[in-house]
């Protein structure tokens, strides 16, 4: 619409997830997972910065004028955080690496708080959260390929025709 875009801080991450990815995930969890196991894909993360620029780039395919479009930083808003944490460094220590996904499992121990005053576990000082700051970046190009797979963006591109909501698997 000509308008800028938005941002609260460009080097803010967020994961990327299409609507396919997460009914992928959906899928797999029921697959694979166990009573009480949590799912979390390994997606990739972009700044802010990045999704704009992308956004940009990609929208000059219609019009040269969106490669124009300000950009416009308005501050972290409150309760925005900088990055996004999808799995704590403590289910990290017992996450298992499904390949494309982590599967922490369910929490079984018992209510013996003894063991959990007497015993700890070192090891989970050394490891770190998983989350958008650390995981797989996209750069513009990426983010512009992952882009590209969203349905309204084609079509807004005219990649491929308007198709009615019914008939859209996915976004």
């Amino acid at each position: 619409n000509g308008k800028p875009i938005t941002i609260t801080d460009p080097s803010m991450t967020r994961f990327m997830m299409t609507l396919d990815d997460a009914v992928d995930l959906v899928i797999y969890a029921f697959e694979h997972g166990h009573n009480g196991d949590l799912f979390v894909q390994k997606a990739p993360a972009a700044t802010l910065d990045v999704l704009a620029q992308a956004l940009k780039e990609t929208y000059t395919q219609i019009n040269s004028k969106y490669g124009d479009t300000e950009v416009k930083t308005i501050g972290t808003r409150h309760g925005e955080k900088l990055y996004e944490t999808l799995v704590t460094r403590e289910e990290m220590a017992k996450a298992i690496d499904m390949g494309e996904y982590y599967r922490i499992p369910c929490d079984t121990r018992d209510l013996n708080y003894d063991k959990f005053f007497t015993e700890g576990d070192e090891d989970i000082a050394r490891i770190e959260d998983y989350h958008s700051h650390n995981t797989f970046r996209l750069d513009v190009e990426g983010m512009k390929k992952l882009l590209l797979k969203l349905h309204f963006i084609r079509e807004d591109l005219n990649i491929e025709g308007k198709v009615k909501s019914t008939e859209i698997k996915s976004e």
